[in-house]
């Protein structure tokens, strides 16, 4: 992570500040600005802090191909080190000027600190085009929790609503499973939301990508739940555990401190039993009476 990074600075030199120079890396469309300096692009290296990671080849490849043809539209921002300079934003057009052989890149160095370059970094990152809603998430959450802004100052900011921001933040309260299908575009943001909070997201989200629901049936799935799924499952007319069943699932889980679930296939000799634990800890102590200890 980033040196020196302070638990909590106020807003410092000001998002709204700090946004007009990231503005740039939005699109094509913003107008270019002047650069400081036309440096060696050998002088130039990457934020080592940089929250991104994965750089898409595909896209780095169309880029690299424009920079070819036109060069650097937008400056990158830098900031000077002992040998040179450090990426602040842009690291996407000195990967594609590197791609396209160029020897000079055009920079605008600012004297950031390393509490602001880290910040610059995750606003850049939100602002990508590619970004799936769980880092979008992810982005705003490090935001407020690393730097103490609000959702209303990152609206403001961002030029997004609040209740935007607040909905991706939601995102984040759903179990891994789901929020990796997510990450993957298996889902998309507005299946998604329809999720949270639901004791068997998991399970509908498998069934929302394994149909190919739209929003609105998946909408619809969650509020009907998946009762009538299980019942048409279930053979026979009564669907409903019988009352020794439900004893015997009361007095195994007393003992075993633990819930215990007992599902017996109708018409035959066998079943499945299902026992949940909340911690490694039940896991342990199950395993020891398992195993007589």
């Amino acid at each position: 992570m980033a040196r020196n990074v302070k638990k909590s600075r106020g807003l410092g030199r000001g998002l709204s500040a700090l946004m007009s120079d990231v503005a740039t890396e939005a699109g094509p469309q913003a107008a270019p600005k002047r650069p400081d300096l036309v440096v060696p692009i050998e002088q130039v290296r990457p934020n080592p802090d940089q929250p991104r990671r994965y750089f898409a080849e595909d896209a780095l490849q169309e880029l690299a191909a424009s920079v070819a043809e036109k060069g650097i539209i937008q400056p990158l921002i830098v900031r000077t080190v002992d040998d040179g300079y450090e990426i602040v934003a842009g690291e996407r057009r000195w990967r594609a000027a590197q791609m396209s052989k160029l020897h000079e890149v055009p920079v605008i160095v600012r004297e950031y600190d390393d509490t602001e370059v880290l910040e610059i970094a995750i606003i850049e990152n939100i602002q990508r085009a590619d970004l799936n809603p769980i880092d979008e998430a992810a982005g705003y959450k490090q935001l407020m929790d690393r730097f103490g802004h609000t959702q209303d100052k990152l609206a403001q900011a961002l030029g997004k609503s609040r209740s935007h921001i607040a909905n991706a933040m939601r995102l984040l309260n759903l179990p891994e499973e789901v929020q990796d299908y997510l990450t993957n575009g298996l889902l998309t943001a507005g299946h998604a939301r329809a999720l949270i909070g639901h004791d068997d997201a998991r399970l509908l989200a498998r069934k929302i990508i394994n149909e190919k629901l739209s929003v609105r049936q998946a909408e619809a799935l969650v509020k009907k739940g998946l009762q009538d799924e299980t019942r048409r499952k279930t053979s026979g007319s009564h669907s409903t555990k019988d009352a020794d069943t439900v004893q015997i699932e009361k007095e195994l889980g007393a003992t075993l401190k633990m819930k215990v679930s007992i599902d017996h296939a109708a018409g035959t000799e066998g079943g499945k039993m299902t026992i949940s634990y909340r911690s490694l800890e039940q896991l342990d102590d199950l395993l020891r009476v398992l195993s007589g200890n």
